[in-house]
């Protein structure tokens, strides 16, 4: 039986250590909310800190800049609908 590996950011890079894709993943977000599925205001401010500890990580592997997606990437796909 495949044991299911969770899908987590490997830092500084915020690739997800399973599919190698950018962190938060689809099955990352997926697990996200169903974590959070009662309290969405506290998945925000947890992905909010990651996303502040994210652009200190990335600006460092790219000469001080972090790239300029990572608001949508890490907390705007979260917000309520």
């Amino acid at each position: 039986m495949p044991r299911y590996r969770p899908h987590v950011a490997a830092r500084p890079s915020w690739r997800c250590r399973v599919c190698g894709a950018a962190w938060p993943c689809s099955p990352a977000r997926l697990a996200l909310l169903g974590e959070y599925r009662e309290d969405r205001t506290a998945m925000l401010f947890y992905l909010g800190t990651l996303l502040g500890e994210a652009m200190s990580d990335l600006a460092t592997l790219h000469d001080g800049v972090a790239p300029p997606d990572l608001t949508a990437r890490f907390v705007t796909w979260a917000r309520a609908r």
